[in-house]
């Protein structure tokens, strides 16, 4: 009894079909019941009955349809695993109908790069689908391995943890797992990520299979796997014919020999790419390249023999998720544009379908944070790219976090669930269950973007009036007016004192008026006849 009371709960969204459905039966009855009562019927008559059962059998059916749709809706609620969407579901049906999982969430996505910028867009797809395949670049930044990589004879592994951390159910929670250090004195300074991947690369022999069955044991919302199991240095060549051959010493050579990045390479070239990269790209639905570090972590990973290539034959949505700020030493001044022409000059053309890029506004004061350290926000230059053969979709996709500017995961996920949306619908699938999963979830999205914009609005304006008296308290002057002050002021005295002459003598048409004016103004006046007398 008490589950068959829960379809009427408020949240369940029932009650106004249901509703529906009593008014289109009264309306059918109301029909019949003037068949049976009426022995002639005028036109009047025949309009209101035939009405009464056309407008009947309507609201029946409607309500009959939508109480099915809502049904499935409340039962991919009711079984969604993510905490995230579930803590929101409001409804428990699994009494009333059956405990079991309805299908395999979702499209097929693919996501490719590293750092932060992977980790933020398959936070926000998870909300939607677990069939997620983060490919992610294994390689060195230069620095002196760790001690636990050291002991326990590891590759690189840090993009693979963030990773794994990003798809798991609580991210904060796995992420303070892996990272954990051992205090105790046998184990000291060993990192338990790094044990852990190290035993499961000594269960199944090597990096690929062992990150694969890491994801499964670790029960994550999809998995991670390594671009190549081969260990591989980023190298580049600079304009002025320099070579760089350590990841993290890129920047500073940029900066000091005041030259760009000519190309990126890797070493070995000839790198083979791991078991499952390949096919997890030619099944996707949707490939998400970036955002992220263009040259150290994105292209590096299109650069692996057969990635490119099998990106561009498959038939999935090619996304390329632009990133909002400039990276110094390495996309200094880049425009948008720029950042396409350096992932299409490396991986060849038809590799990007579609550029999401950001379109919100940033406050001032925390893209100054990021001048002070030589980076910019990346210049929206639509018209160059117009002829590049790919669909510009902009967003607002922008957040403050602490003091940094980043993605919103929540905003990057819906837009390209948007996008494989919309060619279900295109397809004739409106009643596919995959479309009904995404579009709900993308309904519910669009309301909470509403209510995050009003909060947002509000929060931007407060800050613009915190800066605004920032500044009018610390004003100063630039280094030139500090210098030429005395000067523009004179010139500007000068102008004013023009102006003022030219109309004095188009009023008098004396250039004797005029010049006593000048003379009052620079306080020396006297009449002209005592100027005679002298």
């Amino acid at each position: 009894m008490k589950g068959f009371l829960t379809w009427f709960k408020g949240s369940t969204k029932m009650k106004r079909w249901m509703f529906l459905i009593l008014v289109g039966v009264v309306l059918v009855c109301f029909g019949f019941s003037n068949l049976l009562i009426y022995d002639e019927m005028g036109v009047v008559d025949v309009i209101k009955v035939v009405a009464s059962f056309v407008f009947g059998f309507i609201f029946v059916t409607l309500g009959i349809v939508y109480i099915q749709k809502r049904t499935l809706e409340l039962l991919i609620e009711a079984n969604d695993t993510l905490p995230e969407t579930r803590k929101n579901a409001g409804v428990n049906i699994q009494s009333l109908i059956f405990n079991k999982k309805v299908y395999e969430k979702g499209p097929k996505i693919v996501v490719i790069g590293g750092g932060n910028g992977l980790n933020m867009v398959i936070e926000g797809l998870k909300n939607y689908t677990s069939n997620i395949t983060a490919i992610v670049m294994v390689t060195d930044y230069g620095n002196a391995p760790s001690d636990s990589r050291m002991q326990l004879n590891l590759l690189p592994m840090d993009d693979i943890k963030d990773s794994i951390a990003a798809l798991s159910e609580n991210k904060e929670v796995m992420e303070y797992l892996l990272k954990y250090k051992f205090k105790n004195a046998r184990m000291k300074n060993l990192v338990f990520g790094d044990v852990l991947l190290s035993a499961m690369e000594e269960i199944y022999g090597n990096v690929s299979d062992s990150v694969e069955n890491t994801s499964k044991v670790l029960n994550m919302v999809g998995r991670v796997l390594p671009v190549t199991s081969d260990k591989i240095d980023i190298c580049a060549e600079l304009e002025d014919g320099t070579i760089v051959k350590e990841k993290n010493k890129i920047p500073e050579v940029v900066y000091d020999k005041v030259s760009k990045i000519n190309r990126i390479f890797i070493n070995p070239t000839n790198c083979v790419v791991a078991p499952g990269v390949l096919e997890a790209i030619k099944e996707a639905d949707a490939i998400v390249i970036g955002p992220g570090s263009i040259y150290t972590n994105v292209i590096p990973s299109l650069l692996v023999k057969g990635v490119a290539r099998t990106i561009k034959e498959s038939k999935a949505f090619k996304i390329y998720v632009s990133n909002i700020m400039t990276q110094p030493g390495q996309t200094d001044n880049y425009s948008l544009s720029d950042h396409i022409d350096a992932i299409v000059e490396h991986a060849g053309e038809g590799i990007i379908d579609y550029c999401i890029c950001d379109t919100g506004e940033i406050v001032p004061e925390f893209v100054r944070r990021y001048n002070k350290l030589g980076s910019d926000i990346v210049e929206r230059n639509y018209q160059d790219i117009k002829n590049k053969n790919m669909k510009i979709i902009q967003k607002n996709l922008s957040r403050i976090e602490g003091e940094y500017i980043r993605h919103d995961p929540d905003m990057v996920a819906s837009t390209i669930m948007e996008l494989i949306c919309t060619d279900l619908k295109f397809k004739d699938q409106q009643y596919n269950t995959q479309y009904v999963l995404l579009n709900s979830k993308l309904k519910k999205q669009k309301k909470d973007e509403k209510s995050k914009k009003k909060i947002n609005d509000a929060v931007n304006k407060e800050n613009r009036k915190s800066q605004k008296s920032t500044e009018d308290k610390y004003k100063t002057k630039s280094k030139f007016n500090k210098k030429y002050s005395d000067r523009i002021r004179d010139i500007k005295n000068s102008d004013k004192m023009r102006e003022k002459n030219k109309k004095i003598f188009e009023e008098t048409g004396s250039l004797y008026r005029v010049e006593s004016e000048i003379e009052k103004q620079e306080g020396n006046y006297t009449p002209r006849r005592q100027k005679h007398k002298h």
